[in-house]
């Protein structure tokens, strides 16, 4: 039985070990073809090795991407939109979880249905709306439909946390003479917080990747993000390899540093969220 163990041990730790190089693989590819001159590049192909590291590439990304300025416009949408969707998916996880509220199954329905909507058919309405209230071009339009985005997902898997949520501590609370608000910030909270932090790690990383609605509703550089940016490395006739991969490792590296300090709660979170469930 020890042997039996061990080589499923074994299997188990080859497995993993291949599902990560697949996982790497692309953003190593990146990192290679990032610090090859063109020339190595047309003559090594993507998976040749650099013969010397070149900075070129990266320093020129970061120029012609004007760095700074999309950071801080990725991260003001990000960040925003993740606090605000998790708020808002706790309030309304809440009111269905432990509220009970008349017509909950009709709710998690709808959350579920609005889950499954693609986002391109809400894409016109949205661009209709936002050109009426004057929001179109401004990152406050971006913000507002990821939130709506996110908050299907965000009520849904709360309001399901909060339903196997024991009882007696609510009741006992509310003899106490507590109010609903102190119940959900004095008791459930601290008991769901690695939850919501899952979802916010999550909500930040769609948010800073995502591409479509912000190509949509932001038409001018100073509100451009990350993401947008990357496409002015293409040429109208030809693509420079190299500064697309720079491009592409620049995108990614604020993402990778968020999620390796985040690691440690994104790991409690998933695993007090798999023993709620």
């Amino acid at each position: 039985m020890r042997v039996r163990k061990q080589l499923i041990t074994i299997a188990v730790l080859v497995l993993l070990s291949g599902l990560l190089l697949v996982m790497l693989f692309p953003l190593l590819m990146l990192g290679i073809n990032a610090i090859k001159s063109e020339q190595e590049f047309y003559a090594g192909g993507p998976f040749g090795l650099p013969t010397a590291f070149h900075w070129e590439p990266i320093q020129t990304v970061a120029t012609k991407l004007k760095f700074l300025q999309r950071l801080w416009n990725s991260a003001t949408i990000s960040i925003p939109t993740a606090i605000i969707a998790v708020t808002l998916s706790l309030l309304n996880g809440y009111a269905l979880g432990i509220g009970r509220i008349r017509g909950r199954t009709f709710f998690l329905l709808f959350f579920m249905i609005a889950i499954m909507l693609p986002q391109e058919s809400l894409v016109y309405p949205l661009y209709y709306m936002f050109r009426v209230v004057k929001l179109y071009n401004t990152k406050l339009a971006v913000i507002l439909s990821l939130t709506a985005a996110f908050l299907s997902f965000g009520t849904y898997l709360l309001a399901t946390v909060m339903g196997e949520f024991p009882k007696d501590f609510v009741e006992a609370a509310e003899l106490d003479g507590a109010g609903k608000l102190y119940v959900l910030f004095k008791i459930i909270l601290p008991l769901i917080m690695p939850t919501l932090s899952v979802l916010f790690v999550f909500f930040f990383i769609w948010s800073w990747n995502d591409f479509f609605l912000s190509m949509i509703f932001l038409i001018s550089e100073k509100v451009q993000t990350l993401p947008l940016a990357v496409l002015q490395m293409r040429g109208q006739y030809t693509t420079n390899i190299n500064l697309q991969s720079a491009a592409g490792l620049i995108l990614s590296l604020p993402c990778i540093v968020f999620f390796l300090i985040f690691q440690r709660t994104l790991t409690q979170g998933v695993t007090a969220s798999g023993l709620k469930g």
